[in-house]
């Protein structure tokens, strides 16, 4: 899930840990990759196996939709126990030690006149007047703002039902049309698309701005109640570090040190 995936819900605490001690249960998104989906194609979906393996437990899911309610519908109602992918500072849940750190990207066609476009104070970006996608209420709108910039933008919704429609798939297809010319994503989203794409696409994560964040710290996500599961949990994260930054890498999620400079790891 990205930043922007606040208020899903409202938390419930109680006393009980784990559902069942001899199954990680998983709460996620049906529909909604790089994340996860259904089919188990994600990249949580293959850190939930990493996983389970590691704990030596079945492997089972509670899917609903990344949209208003998720926390209380999944996590809080005792259907699943962990959450794969929560920023830290989402105070529906308890975090986790983080295990990746990511950033909103400028994804734009190799060999355009955009070529190279680094951050959105490029004075290439100014002449693109509704030719710049972006994701209604994120980060990257606030810089637009600031840079008198916003009329440059096409807007796509921020909140919709991810088993029926994609913001950030419909924006990469008007990306590789030309229908736009740059692309302003969530960086594991962007990198994936990337990846994925017949067109060839570049991806530059978007360095931090005074006064707007773009990094944000990824962490697992546990009930406020469940101490013992999380530090269970942080030790899992720390044995497996290695193995878990390949899963992203193979994902193409563009990852910063804290110094806020590109992480370099091969995909496999």
């Amino acid at each position: 899930m990205g930043p922007d995936a606040g208020a899903k819900g409202s938390d419930n605490a109680s006393g009980i840990e784990l559902i069942d001690p001899k199954v990680l249960r998983v709460c996620a998104d049906p529909n909604n990759l790089p994340f996860s989906n259904e089919k188990g194609e994600g990249l949580e979906n293959k850190i939930a196996e990493l996983l389970a393996a590691k704990l030596h437990k079945e492997l089972a899911y509670a899917f609903y939709p990344g949209a208003t309610g998720f926390v209380r519908n999944t996590l809080n109602a005792h259907l699943c126990d962990v959450i794969l992918g929560m920023p830290q500072g989402n105070d529906l849940v308890q975090p986790t030690n983080p295990y990746y750190r990511t950033t909103y990207a400028i994804v734009t066609r190799a060999g355009s006149d955009l070529d190279g476009v680094k951050d959105l104070d490029d004075p290439r970006l100014k002449e693109k007047k509704g030719k710049i996608g972006l994701v209604a209420n994120t980060p990257p709108g606030n810089i637009l703002a600031k840079n008198g910039m916003i009329g440059l933008v096409k807007p796509y919704p921020l909140m919709i039902d991810t088993r029926v429609e994609s913001s950030s798939a419909t924006m990469i297809h008007d990306l590789e049309t030309g229908q736009i010319d740059a692309a302003l994503l969530w960086g594991p989203i962007a990198g994936y698309y990337a990846k994925t794409s017949t067109t060839k696409l570049n991806v530059a994560p978007i360095p931090e701005t005074p006064g707007t964040r773009m990094a944000f710290r990824i962490a697992f996500g546990v009930r406020h109640s469940d101490q013992n599961w999380k530090r269970e949990l942080n030790t899992l994260l720390s044995q497996n570090k290695g193995e878990i930054d390949q899963i992203l890498a193979n994902y193409g999620v563009p990852m910063l040190d804290e110094a806020g400079q590109p992480v370099q790891k091969a995909a496999r």
